[in-house]
């Protein structure tokens, strides 16, 4: 009887210690382990390994064990099947919830912001810094010439590519279906409507785009674009140069000058305004959706002259004649001398 006692007895503790153990790592693996307010962001890069991952998830979601996600991956072989993207670990996510999703791939997109400069480069430097592939990747994709040959376009061109907004994307996405993808929204924002606009102001969608360039250039201020603009489209019908200095500027290759002088007005550039009348050959920025549209629907005034104001406010004072504008001149550039601007 006494030994019927032992052996039940010792039965019993085996099956606590074993129900203790699986309890212990039910707990580790079924139930919410990472101490964060809401939920925190992992990436997983080509050169990450399982080790390199541990310890990504650690610094970002604080667990309080990782014992149990460990086990997991061991038993599943994580390891040797990782996928690479932008992955949310929620505060409510258990180690197996967090499991299925990495393996799986289950990412959450990211967005990616377009913004405008001056050139493609820039562009191509600001989108690898928020998306895995690497500015040179793309690089070698965008200024490939079969690759601009494909997509319709060259070197000049290539500036009206990309429209400046901000797109949800895989943060591990293909350089070919990024160039794919932003070749689509180019597309999309040329609607009907846009390229009906182009034709009943006499401009093919490239041509509004170079417009617009150059009154992003002459004015920060959005509410005046559209004034801009219409000065600029009664040149173009008139048959005037557009004495665009931003574009005297784009030439000479320094967009810090504040004052052009009769010397620079003279440079041999197809972008120097002065000397050649209608459209330079192409952007000299990246045109916004905003200056762009402000070309589409610009404002039909009878101004052809402007000049920066004398407050440096960004605004313009625009004139019908070369009189009135003569007045205005000579207010900005006694203004730059009090200033002792004279670059």
């Amino acid at each position: 009887m006494q030994k019927k006692t032992i052996l039940f007895v010792s039965l019993f503790v085996v099956l606590l210690l074993l129900f203790g153990w699986a309890g212990r790592y039910y707990f580790l693996i079924f139930h919410p382990q990472f101490q964060i307010e809401e939920k925190a962001t992992l990436y997983i890069d080509r050169d990450d390994t399982i080790d390199s991952i541990y310890h990504k998830i650690t610094a970002q979601a604080h667990p309080k064990n990782l014992k149990g996600f460990q086990m997991i991956c061991d038993y599943k072989k994580y390891g040797e099947n990782i996928r690479t993207g932008k992955y949310e670990i929620l505060s409510s996510e258990t180690p197996f919830e967090l499991y299925k999703k990495l393996s799986r791939g289950h990412q959450t997109p990211t967005k990616l912001v377009i913004n405008s400069p001056r050139n493609v480069e820039a562009i191509v430097g600001h989108i690898s810094k928020q998306i895995m592939i690497d500015s040179l990747e793309i690089a070698n994709q965008l200024f490939d010439e079969g690759v601009l040959a494909d997509m319709g376009y060259d070197r000049n061109s290539l500036m009206t590519f990309f429209i400046p907004n901000t797109y949800e994307v895989y943060w591990n996405i293909k350089v070919e279906d990024l160039l794919l993808r932003m070749q689509k929204e180019h597309n999309n924002f040329w609607n009907d409507s846009r390229k009906q606009k182009a034709e009943q102001i006499g401009l093919s969608a490239y041509e509004v785009a170079i417009l617009a360039s150059i009154v992003e250039e002459e004015t920060a201020k959005n509410d005046e674009k559209a004034t801009v603009a219409g000065l600029y489209m009664n040149r173009l019908k008139r048959g005037m140069p557009l004495q665009a200095d931003p574009t005297v500027k784009y030439a000479i290759g320094d967009f810090t000058i504040q004052r052009i002088t009769n010397q620079d007005l003279k440079i041999e550039s197809p972008y120097n305004t002065y000397l050649y009348t209608g459209l330079p050959p192409g952007p000299i920025r990246i045109p916004t959706i905003k200056g762009i549209d402000s070309v589409l629907n610009y404002q039909e005034h009878n101004y052809i002259y402007m000049c920066a104001k004398e407050d440096f406010s960004g605004y313009h004072s625009f004139a019908t004649n070369l009189a009135e504008h003569s007045r205005n001149a000579r207010k900005y550039w006694d203004a730059l001398n009090k200033r002792k601007i004279y670059r």
